[in-house]
């Protein structure tokens, strides 16, 4: 398989190694955390899909009649260890994987502005699952570098981009604070769902934008409170029941950041309320989604009587 770093000359490439041997000396130990999801990503070492779809609002990985029952039953089995599914639909080998965000919604609100992927290297900055970086293959890429910390996504994508056969995508057990290993390495950097997670959010908006090449793109995705006005709370606690929440800002308020740290021709092109429809329990999810968040007695509010969020979306140039 070819490494992306190959053609990444600005990259720290010994740090970035270094740190590729410590995780995978890491993750080689018998220990439960670890093969909780290393396992089921072994178990299907042997599968490749003869046919592969990422045009649908399903990513489409296998048919079902390219497997005896032995593995369609293994396909199933593996593909629930992998839950709770934040992002999809996927169908895998005919296994339909309704996951908690109907992501399809999210890509479509996307797509008018999408810069041209065609040759480009991309960055997906806490990539979950890679249910985005699947669809960016539409748009033939060179390639699509996933950043993601958490290890039961890390496996869950490595288990489906071998099985599709996606030579173009790339994880790293790695987080946004990872970036500065890259710089001036990505002509797109998609950040969706993680900027109100950050305690220094202008700090990382500058340190991505070092990450980028110039006349880059960047798409940002967040969760924003209404009102016009350039702020953002700042929850006592947790905000819609998640502690690790920091700044939500109005949509406003993320555009005089990205103009703060350097950004140009600062674009808001969609803003829309938040959804049961569009994320809620389902039987690959069956813990508390987004109408348990809310105030029952007034959906506007959260539990603990913030303004419900919305879902704003930005584009931005590198200069």
């Amino acid at each position: 398989m070819r490494d992306y770093l190959d053609l990444l000359k600005t990259a720290d490439k010994d740090a970035i190694r270094a740190r590729r041997t410590e995780t995978a000396a890491r993750l080689a130990q018998p220990k439960k955390g670890f093969l909780r999801f290393r396992e089921p990503y072994e178990a299907l070492h042997h599968l490749q899909a003869r046919f592969t779809d990422f045009s649908k609002d399903a990513v489409t990985i296998g048919r079902a009649d390219e497997l005896g029952e032995t593995d369609l039953c293994l396909v199933r089995e593996t593909m629930r260890a992998f839950m709770p599914w934040r992002k999809g639909p996927f169908d895998v080998f005919g296994v339909e994987i309704d996951a908690e965000w109907q992501s399809w919604r999210k890509w479509n609100r996307l797509l008018p502005a999408l810069p041209d992927l065609t040759g480009k290297v991309v960055a997906d900055i806490g990539c979950n699952n890679g249910y985005y970086m699947f669809r960016m293959l539409e748009h033939k890429p060179r390639y699509v570098i996933g950043l993601e910390p958490f290890l039961q996504h890390y496996y869950c994508f490595k288990t489906l981009r071998r099985m599709a056969g996606a030579d173009e995508l790339f994880i790293e057990l790695m987080g946004v604070e990872d970036i500065p290993l890259f710089p001036t390495c990505f002509d797109v950097v998609f950040l969706m769902g993680i900027i109100y997670h950050r305690i220094s959010p202008v700090e990382m908006l500058r340190e991505i934008r070092a990450a980028m090449r110039p006349g880059g793109v960047l798409i940002l995705e967040s969760q924003a409170i209404p009102g016009e006005e350039p702020v953002a709370l700042f929850p006592e606690e947790r905000y819609a029941k998640v502690p690790g929440t920091y700044f939500v800002p109005t949509a406003s308020c993320l555009r005089n950041w990205l103009i703060r740290t350097g950004y140009t021709e600062v674009e808001i092109f969609c803003s829309h309320p938040m959804s049961s429809e569009e994320q809620r329990k389902t039987a690959w999810m069956t813990f508390e989604s987004y109408e348990d968040f809310l105030d029952p007695g007034n959906p506007t509010l959260t539990v603990e009587g913030y303004p419900a969020p919305l879902r704003v979306y930005l584009r931005a140039n590198s200069p």
